[in-house]
C-alpha cells in the first residue's frame, strides 16, 4: 500500500504553491504535535528550486518547529493525565506510570543527558511530535528541551537544505524515489520503541 508516496507529492505541489513558505512554516509547526508528513518534504524541493534561500528556509522550519513542540509538551502533559482513566481500563496504568516516573526522576535529576537523548534522536527519523509529547508526559524542564528540540531538528533542516542546495536535482530525485521506504521505515522503528518499552523494558 503506498502512503508515503501521495503525501509527499502533496507536500511537493505546496512546495510549488507561491506561498510555499507559508505553507512550511505551518507544516513545519503542526508536524511537531500532530501532522504525519515531515517538513523536510516541502524543504527539498523548495531548496531545489531557489538554492539561494536554503538557510531562510531552514531558519524558518526549525523556529515554527520549535514553537509546535511546545504545543506537543503541553499536549503530552495533559493529555496523559486526561487518557488514565482509558489506559487503566486496558491494563496498561501501572506500567506506564512506573516508566513516566523513572523518566521524571531521571529528567529533573540529569536534564542535560536528556539534552543529549534529544540531539541524538536527530540523527534517526524519529518524528519531533514522539519526542515532543515523550517530555511533557515525563515533564522534562523546558530549556534543555527545547535546546535539544533546536539542536536535534536544526542539524537535520540545515543539512538537508545544505546538500540540496550542493547536490542539486540528483538529492531530490533520491528522496522522492525512496520515499515509501523511508516512510515505513519510520513507522516500524516506532513500534519497535513502543513494544520495547511495553513488552521488554
Amino acid at each position: 500500500m503506498k502512503l508515503f508516496r501521495p503525501l509527499y507529492e502533496f507536500a511537493l505541489r505546496w512546495a510549488a504553491h507561491p506561498r510555499a513558505e507559508a505553507y512550511l512554516a505551518g507544516l513545519s509547526f503542526f508536524e511537531a504535535f500532530i501532522f504525519p508528513v515531515m517538513p523536510e518534504f516541502m524543504l527539498a524541493p523548495m531548496t531545489l528550486a531557489r538554492p539561494a534561500r536554503w538557510a531562510r528556509y531552514a531558519t524558518v522550519s526549525l523556529v515554527l518547529s520549535l514553537a509546535g513542540s511546545i504545543i506537543g509538551y503541553a499536549l503530552g502533559h495533559f493529555a496523559f493525565d486526561a487518557l488514565r482513566p482509558y489506559l487503566a481500563n486496558a491494563g496498561m496504568l501501572s506500567h506506564l506510570d512506573a516508566l513516566v516516573t523513572e523518566f521524571r526522576a531521571d529528567a529533573i535529576a540529569h536534564p542535560w543527558r536528556a539534552f543529549w537523548l534529544l540531539v541524538a534522536a536527530g540523527f534517526v527519523p524519529i518524528p519531533m511530535k514522539v519526542a515532543s509529547w515523550a517530555c511533557g508526559i515525563v515533564g522534562m524542564p523546558m530549556l534543555p528541551f527545547l535546546a535539544g528540540i533546536a539542536v536535534g531538528r536544526g542539524k537535520r533542516v540545515y543539512l538537508l537544505c545544505g546538500l540540496i542546495r550542493l547536490g542539486g536535482e540528483r538529492a531530490e530525485k533520491a528522496i522522492h524515489r525512496w520515499i515509501e521506504w523511508i516512510g515505513w521505515a519510520v513507522v516500524a522503528l516506532v513500534i519497535l520503541i513502543v513494544l520495547y518499552w511495553r513488552y521488554v523494558h
